[in-house]
C-alpha cells in the first residue's frame, strides 16, 4: 500500500504557485510533483489538487499524456480503475522542477512584492 497525498500538498501558501516558470499548463508542474513516487489513481491526485476542477485535471493529464510525460494504464479487473504514472521522459523532469521550485522558495519575498506592487498599479480602478 502506497502512502496517500497530503492534503495540504499545495496549499495556497505553497511556492509552486507562484512559479511564473511554467511547464505545461498552470497545474502540470504540480500534477508531475504528484507522480514523483510512483503511480496515482485520479481520486489520489484531487486530494492535493482540490483547488482544480475535475475536468481541468483531466485536460492536464491527456496533454501530460500527449507530450509523453504521463502514462495512463486502463486495469480492467473486477473493479475496473486507472492509473497515471510518469514515463522516463516525465521523470527527466523532476531535476529541472525541483531547481524552479528552489529558485522559487528563495525569491518568495521578491515575487509577492512584485505582484502586489504590479496590482496596485494595474488593477486599482482609480488608478
Amino acid at each position: 500500500m502506497r502512502e496517500p497525498l497530503p492534503a495540504d500538498m499545495f496549499d495556497e501558501l505553497c511556492p509552486s504557485s507562484l512559479n511564473p516558470i511554467r511547464f505545461g499548463d498552470k497545474w502540470a508542474a504540480l500534477i508531475i510533483r504528484c507522480l514523483e513516487h510512483g503511480p496515482r489513481r485520479f481520486s489520489e491526485l484531487r486530494v492535493p489538487l482540490s483547488r482544480v476542477t475535475p475536468k481541468v485535471l483531466t485536460g492536464s493529464l491527456r496533454a501530460l499524456e500527449r507530450d509523453g510525460l504521463v502514462k495512463r494504464t486502463v486495469y480492467a479487473e473486477a473493479t475496473p480503475h486507472v492509473e497515471y504514472e510518469l514515463t522516463p521522459l516525465g521523470r527527466s523532469m523532476l531535476e529541472p522542477l525541483a531547481a524552479a521550485c528552489a529558485w522559487t522558495d528563495q525569491h518568495w519575498d521578491e515575487l509577492l512584492d512584485a505582484r502586489e506592487s504590479y496590482d496596485a498599479t494595474h488593477l486599482d480602478p482609480t488608478g
